[in-house]
């Protein structure tokens, strides 16, 4: 009689083998191991982090199988894990995921599920989710505050695509609405009546120099989702200029700008920023007043 391995060993073994690939991580695993977890987890049909409270779960051949056709694919493809199961998981919660928009990851996020914005969101505020992608940030400000009227923005149609599928899976449509368009010019005029407390904005800000040297697992996304320009900044300098027409006097701008910090402060040296402490550091988000743009 054969004996089924259990997930523990299997984890294990897939682990050393992703890792030997020379794969690179960062589309919400954050290592071999990770990855491996994950893998495992979405052939099981649990959420990844069930995986690791069930390691003594047998793994039959028909699993195995899904498993090998999966680990095959992300090591000839180098397309990220998320691409090829058609799923990522942001905080805990699972979002549709294809070439359509970048993977989300965003350290906004943290910030979100932690109630670390809450500050700026008064009751029946309103969110603006800028550069929306597959809209999770949207979604999960919508889903940790209830009352907050949240739009999401994004110049990509195909984006705007899998985000109003994300909307449909998580019962969000009527909560959250979506614009599609260039930045700012996706929404209706500026208004008194039609400005938000806060905005909330993970832009492309990946350097020239280090958009030639990344990974080939980024380069299977959406170049528009990540390329910034020379130094970074181009999208977040016409960002910075214009977010003060849509915020209210009180609002807030808050930007992912990843390791693009020196950057940011040689393009913006008169701009006083607050830095947001997120898992990787503080100095990859930051909060702009509106009286400060």
């Amino acid at each position: 009689m054969i004996t089924e391995p259990s997930l523990e060993t299997v984890w294990k073994t897939l682990s050393q083998r992703l890792d030997s690939a020379g794969l690179s991580y960062g589309h919400g695993a954050v290592d071999a191991e990770a990855e491996a977890l994950w893998i495992i987890a979405s052939a099981l049909g649990f959420p990844p982090e069930d995986a690791i409270e069930a390691l003594d779960t047998p793994i039959s051949s028909d699993i195995q199988a899904t498993i090998d056709r999966c680990v095959e694919e992300r090591i000839t493809s180098r397309k990220p894990l998320a691409y090829i199961l058609g799923e990522a998981w942001l905080m805990g919660v699972p979002f549709y995921c294809d070439e359509r928009s970048i993977v989300p990851r965003s350290f906004i996020a943290e910030l979100i599920v932690d109630g670390h914005l809450e500050p700026w969101l008064p009751p029946n505020a309103k969110v603006l989710d800028l550069c929306t992608g597959n809209g999770s940030l949207a979604i999960l400000m919508a889903l940790s505050c209830p009352d907050v009227e949240v739009c999401g923005a994004d110049i990509s149609l195909q984006a705007l695509s899998l985000a109003a599928k994300n909307l449909d899976r998580h019962h969000l449509s009527e909560q959250v609405e979506l614009f599609q368009g260039d930045l700012f010019n996706a929404l209706p005029s500026s208004s008194e009546d039609n400005r938000y407390d806060l905005i909330i904005c993970n832009p492309p800000y990946v350097n020239e120099e280090s958009m030639a040297n990344l990974p080939l697992e980024y380069h299977a996304e959406p170049r528009i989702s990540l390329a910034g320009g020379s130094d970074g900044m181009d999208l977040i300098r016409n960002i910075i200029g214009q977010a003060k027409d849509y915020l209210k006097a009180d609002g807030a701008l808050v930007l992912e700008i990843g390791n693009e910090a020196k950057n940011f402060s040689d393009a913006f040296p008169e701009i006083p920023v607050t830095w947001l402490e997120v898992s990787a550091g503080d100095d990859q988000v930051l909060l702009i007043n509106a009286t400060d743009l």
